[in-house]
């Protein structure tokens, strides 16, 4: 049995502690940690686990916890995962995975030294629809990839954190971090440049103190193989969750996802034809987040490298730092 220590229990990490403390073969929730005591309390009510921490210090110090699951803001990753690594927790750290690439590869440098997993959270890999995509690109059934085409839009209302780009990259690095990953995945290749624009249409209050927030982005990205990319990314569009990819090829082409929540039209007396839009990521993927735990879970069982490992997470967050410069410089970037 694989002991879990839980860092950070918000929305995002509580989704991993539901999938941790009940519906993982091979693992156990046994502890959580999070400074905010309310958030601290309100996970122990709903998960109640052995132990609860408000210093991920202390908890990576427990002798029973094999591995932790770190879902704090991304300014906090590379600390908290280095630490852990450092006491032998293997870590399934959320994406970004830090806020550069030179953290990263501190972040990656630790988990070979000390010989634990490290695992980044890009969930849509293990969705069934995007694996399913896979296989079908793989197979050559449209030809040879020519175009990967991926957008997101956010519903929610950003945090105060994320205004200041110094701390969350913005965007760019806290939705399309998913975007830039699916490009890699489904071109095989890896970007030689990339050019983005973008700005804040929604938050217009906040302009004055964080000049340089925006939450809406568009970038278009060349791969060493001349392959092409775009990526359409959005923050706070109160319509719904949106999540799509086209991926064309020579021959055919392949559409994951669309924006209605369930296969219902209603139609009304008003002559009206109404479809209920997909209101969040946490429904869309919540098979993928039990198929991404349970992953993890496995690797350590089987001491496997993880299906995503701290690489594809730091040339994720390379991309985030190109894509960023591009859009703060206005410029097309060089890739090395």
């Amino acid at each position: 049995m694989v002991n879990i220590c839980l860092i950070g229990t918000g929305r995002a990490g509580m989704i991993h502690g539901r999938n941790m403390a009940a519906k993982i073969k091979g693992g156990k929730l046994i502890a959580l940690c999070d400074p905010s005591e309310e958030s601290l309390t309100n996970a122990q009510k709903e998960l109640t686990v052995d132990y609860i921490y408000k210093d991920y210090r202390e908890a990576i110090e427990n002798p029973e916890v094999d591995a932790v699951v770190v879902v704090t803001p991304t300014v906090c990753h590379k600390e908290i995962v280095i630490a852990a690594a450092e006491a032998g927790k293997h870590v399934l750290c959320e994406k970004p995975l830090a806020m550069d690439e030179q953290e990263c590869l501190e972040m990656i440098q630790a988990a070979e030294t000390n010989n634990i997993k490290l695992q980044v959270g890009f969930m849509r890999r293990f969705d069934e629809s995007f694996q399913e995509a896979k296989a079908i690109v793989d197979s050559g059934a449209i030809g040879e990839v020519v175009l990967v085409k991926s957008l997101t839009h956010g519903p929610s209302e950003p945090k105060p954190w994320m205004y200041d780009i110094s701390q969350s990259n913005g965007p760019i690095g806290e939705v399309n971090s998913h975007d830039l990953d699916t490009l890699r995945w489904f071109t095989g290749s890896e970007a030689i440049s990339i050019y983005s624009i973008g700005g804040n249409f929604r938050s217009p209050e906040v302009r004055a103190e964080y000049p340089d927030y925006y939450d809406t982005v568009s970038m278009n990205l060349q791969f060493s193989d001349g392959k092409l990319g775009a990526v359409d990314g959005a923050q706070y569009v109160q319509y719904g969750y949106d999540a799509r990819v086209e991926i064309l090829g020579t021959t055919g082409s392949v559409l994951i996802g669309d924006q209605s929540k369930h296969k219902l039209v209603v139609a009304n007396q008003q002559g009206e034809i109404v479809r209920p839009a997909m209101h969040s990521w946490t429904y869309l993927f919540q098979d993928a987040y039990v198929a991404e735990d349970q992953a993890f879970v496995d690797c350590i069982a089987a001491d496997t490298e993880p299906l995503v490992n701290g690489y594809d997470g730091m040339m994720a967050v390379k991309l985030v730092h190109a894509g960023l410069t591009s859009l703060l410089e206005k410029r097309v970037v060089q890739i090395d």
